[in-house]
């Protein structure tokens, strides 16, 4: 299988934050005040109770980049009978953004479900977190959250939201170690962090899911072994610390695959994340397998 020809630069825009229905059928929901505090939930038929994805983009955490990244896996999810719930934040380049607002606001979107779940039929028992690359390091640390030191200037409640798994696309999950060997990210990296690892040291401690294992979560990440943003060998090496550390996880690798592949589902590199999915909390109902669309 090869897809390195799906070199994707998406055209950056800023949507319009205003609630309400978009033309995907989507509803825009504000999970708080400021600009980028939204997301957009998509049901499936029926009244719920739904099992529940929240995607998160990637980017580089860059204000540029925002969520219609994973409007197309969104929709696939929704279509296989998955409510989404595909979520902006503050990125590196907006007021608040970076360090610690970036992170605020995924925690805040995630906890936000409390207040949706009663309306729209959300099983708050059953939610998955994925995100592809910068967005893989934010779902990792969703699930990493309930393991920041007391005091961190990242907590914003004193009850996260539990996930019943989180899947990382291409994800990073060891900042320092992309601060040294990404050079070119050292910018976008400083943005998040508020600095290099020696100077915020327990900047890059608190955001890094790697430093907060265990995460006492199922954790799947996914990697084409052609990443030339992302090397697959900081999928492999956290892996193995998840494991040793006593955690669930494994390693998909997608033989010939780029950065940016597993963001098609018509492609063949989405085929595995979606039986990961299945894997860790079941198909939804009339749903037998990983092709077919809910009945």
């Amino acid at each position: 299988m090869s897809t390195t020809a799906l070199h994707i630069s998406f055209k950056p825009h800023v949507p319009p934050k205003s609630t309400g229905v978009l033309k995907s059928g989507a509803l825009r929901l504000a999970y708080g005040p400021l600009e980028s505090q939204f997301g957009d939930l998509r049901l499936p038929p029926g009244p719920g109770p739904h099992r529940i994805m929240v995607l998160v983009h990637g980017g580089a955490w860059r204000a540029p980049y925002h969520l219609d990244q994973m409007d197309l896996l969104a929709e696939d999810l929704t279509a296989r009978g998955f409510a989404t719930w595909n979520v902006e934040y503050r990125r590196v380049g907006q007021p608040g953004g970076g360090w610690p607002g970036t992170f605020h606001d995924v925690s805040l979107a995630a906890d936000h479900l409390r207040e949706m779940a009663p309306a729209f039929g959300l099983d708050l028992t059953r939610v998955i977190a994925i995100g592809h690359s910068a967005g893989g390091h934010l779902a990792l640390w969703l699930a990493a959250r309930h393991r920041l030191p007391p005091g961190s200037t990242l907590v914003v409640s004193g009850n996260p939201l539990p996930l019943a798994g989180v899947i990382a696309q291409a994800g990073i999950p060891d900042l320092r170690r992309m601060w040294e060997e990404r050079p070119m990210f050292a910018g976008d990296l400083r943005g998040l962090s508020g600095g290099n690892p020696s100077e915020v040291p327990d900047h890059y401690a608190q955001a890094s899911p790697i430093t907060l294992l265990p995460l006492g979560v199922p954790q799947v990440l996914v990697h084409g072994t052609e990443d030339k943003v992302v090397p697959i060998a900081f999928s492999r090496s956290y892996v193995e610390a998840a494991k040793a550390a006593g955690d669930q996880a494994s390693l998909i690798e997608l033989p010939g695959v780029d950065h940016f592949a597993v963001l098609f589902p018509d492609t063949a590199p989405w085929a595995p994340t979606v039986q990961a999915i299945m894997s860790l909390f079941g198909p939804p109902p009339g749903q037998s397998d990983v092709t077919g669309r809910g009945a």
